[in-house]
């Protein structure tokens, strides 16, 4: 009976086989001052008494309006049009299962097409697969690529790529034998030269200059981008990169306490076979109507173990299309309206905070799209204020670069109107 609760003699099979003694012994990564050991309910209970009881724990949350959150960092607070939902919630998509016979899948495969073809276009490259799991997995899949591409056994890592796609990065190229570099210059031993547009701190780097150095040490080039960007800014194709990865939680998916969220990830047609995952195509029956198929999986996600690339299957697909269906309503103007709007609110917000007393820009030869640093006098307790005026204040970039101490970087987006920036500068004054 595989669908009863577990005994207790059960559990501690379970616990043993796995080498830890308690449950507990599992939560490790979870700081102790957010657990609780039960929610402390009477016994006796009735569902709607259960119900109301969980209700009132659940308004102990501090929740931030979005239009009031100014904090990004790599996933961001934005509109998210009934469409998504709509389409998403179809019963044939959401509890549909991986396509293995895909020609029986028609749907599914024509959505994951649509897809693919959807990140294709807006970074100018020539294929795109079915998506993984986040950005941080699609940047540490194409410095594998890059290493199955030309044998070399190091990825340098330029400028302030988000951190926590680093630790990825690490802990994929430990399994393999690659080394991670951080700065420095691309020599005969790099696989590829990995940077980030705009980069961690919402700065713009200069992408061809990355990528000229990455082809002139016979490198490939991999740009993680920000997919809202690409509305205005340069794509990844256009200036000679090789690969482009990203996160896509700004295409329609909400933040969502950190996932799911979908990873993208395209490049030359070359590399194509080095693509992890599986390839959505066309092709025609007997009679000459269009199907989906499956054209083409990397085989060795079944095979072998520890040469395996991501194998993204069930419902993760689910985020791609949300992605899909965001990028299909909102077309290239709509996307270019919220890309501006976001830039045009993040340098007023920026204008107005540097001309606050001892505020001042982190990089003022710098530029930015729609998030920015900005150096202040003790900014943890300015985080720790706005928070009790229910505001969220900008992200602390120090407990990852020291040489930031004392810096913040705030976000706008669509979502914070400009009657929000005014609460922010108004709370910043009391």
């Amino acid at each position: 009976m595989p669908y009863l609760v577990h005994s207790p003699e059960d559990r501690s099979t379970m616990l043993e086989t796995i080498g830890v003694r308690a449950m507990n012994d599992l939560l490790v990564d979870i700081p102790q001052s957010l657990r609780l050991d039960s929610l402390q309910l009477p016994d006796g209970l009735s569902e709607f008494e259960t119900m109301a009881q969980l209700s009132t724990l659940a308004a102990r949350n501090r929740v931030y309006p979005d239009r009031l959150t100014f904090r990004g960092g790599g996933v961001y607070r934005r509109f998210i049009p009934a469409a998504v939902a709509a389409v998403t919630s179809k019963p044939e998509f959401y509890t549909a299962y991986t396509p293995y016979q895909a020609e029986a899948s028609q749907g599914t495969l024509q959505a994951i097409f649509e897809y693919q073809s959807l990140i294709a276009e807006l970074t100018a490259l020539d294929v795109s697969n079915a998506s993984l799991y986040d950005g941080a997995t699609a940047v540490a899949e194409a410095a594998m690529m890059a290493h199955v591409h030309n044998g070399r056994n190091e990825v340098l890592v330029s400028g302030y790529v988000h951190p926590e796609y680093v630790q990825v990065l690490r802990a994929f190229g430990e399994g393999r034998g690659i080394k991670v570099r951080k700065d420095g210059e691309p020599n005969k031993k790099t696989a590829a030269v990995i940077f980030q547009q705009p980069d961690f701190l919402g700065l713009l780097v200069d992408p061809r200059a990355l990528t000229a150095a990455a082809h002139d040490a016979g490198a490939l080039a991999i740009a993680c981008v920000d997919p809202i960007s690409l509305a205005i800014l340069a794509p990844p194709g256009e200036y000679g990169a090789d690969i482009a990865v990203g996160e896509g939680q700004q295409l329609g998916l909400a933040p969502s306490f950190g996932g799911p969220h979908v990873g993208f990830i395209a490049c030359r047609k070359e590399l194509v076979r080095k693509l992890p995952g599986r390839l959505v195509g066309t092709a025609h029956d007997a009679q000459g109507r269009r199907g989906f198929v499956l054209a083409l999986a990397a085989r060795e996600q079944h095979i072998r173990r520890e040469k395996a690339t991501s194998n993204i299957c069930t419902n993760h697909s689910l985020c791609a299309l949300a992605a899909a269906v965001y990028l299909t309503y909102m077309g290239p103007y709509g996307l270019r309206q919220v890309a501006e709007v976001s830039f045009k609110r993040a340098h007023n917000l920026a204008e107005r905070l540097t001309a606050l007393p001892g505020w001042e820009p982190a990089f003022p030869e710098r530029q930015f799209l729609n998030e920015f640093p900005v150096r202040l006098p003790k900014a943890q307790t300015v985080v720790r204020k706005l928070a009790r005026k229910g505001i969220l204040g900008g992200l602390d970039v120090s407990r990852w670069f020291r040489e930031l101490k004392g810096v913040l970087t705030f976000t706008c987006t669509e979502v914070n109107d400009p009657r929000a920036l005014d609460e922010l500068l108004e709370a910043l004054a009391s």
